[in-house]
C-alpha cells in the first residue's frame, strides 16, 4: 500500500508556507475569482482540511461505512461570505494549522484504515496535496508569482 500522500501533503503543506511567508497583506485581500480573494482561498482550503480531520476521527471511532454525502459547490458557495469575514492574516495562519493537524492525523493512520477510506473512493482524498497545490498555483498565477 502506497503512503506517497503523506510526502506530497507535507510537500505542499511547505509550499504553501513559503507562499504565505511571501504574501502581504495587500496580496491576501487580492482578488482571485469569482468573487474569491486570495485570503477567501485560504479560509477555504483550511475548512477542507478541517472537515478532512473530522471525518478521520470518526471513522478511527467507528470505521468507514461510506463517504459524507454533500453538494461541493454549494457549500463552498454557503461558506464564501463567512470566510472573507475572517481578517485576512488570520486565514493566513489558520490554513497552516489546518494543513498541519490533518497532515498529522493522516501519517497515524493504520494500514486497515487507509485500505477503508480508499475503498470509498475518489470522493474523500488523503492526499490532502492535490487540493493546496491548486489553490497554490491560482495564487501564485493571480498574483503574478514566481512558481
Amino acid at each position: 500500500m502506497s503512503r506517497l500522500f503523506i510526502e506530497e501533503n507535507a510537500q505542499q503543506r511547505e509550499k504553501l508556507r513559503t507562499l504565505l511567508s511571501r504574501l502581504n497583506d495587500r496580496d491576501l485581500t487580492h482578488p482571485l475569482y469569482a468573487d474569491w480573494t486570495v485570503a477567501g482561498i485560504l479560509g477555504h482550503l483550511a475548512f477542507w482540511d478541517y472537515r478532512a480531520l473530522v471525518l478521520i476521527r470518526r471513522w478511527k471511532q467507528t470505521g468507514v461505512k461510506e463517504p459524507s454525502a454533500m453538494d461541493v459547490h454549494a457549500i463552498n458557495d454557503a461558506m464564501r461570505p463567512l470566510l472573507h469575514a475572517i481578517p485576512p492574516r488570520q486565514a493566513a495562519e489558520i490554513v497552516l494549522e489546518a494543513a498541519a493537524a490533518v497532515d498529522t492525523e493522516i501519517e497515524g493512520l493504520s494500514p486497515d484504515l487507509i485500505a477503508q477510506i480508499e475503498a470509498i473512493g475518489s470522493s474523500f482524498r488523503l492526499n490532502r496535496g492535490i487540493h493546496r497545490l491548486e489553490h497554490i498555483d491560482q495564487i501564485q498565477s493571480a498574483l503574478s508569482l514566481k512558481k
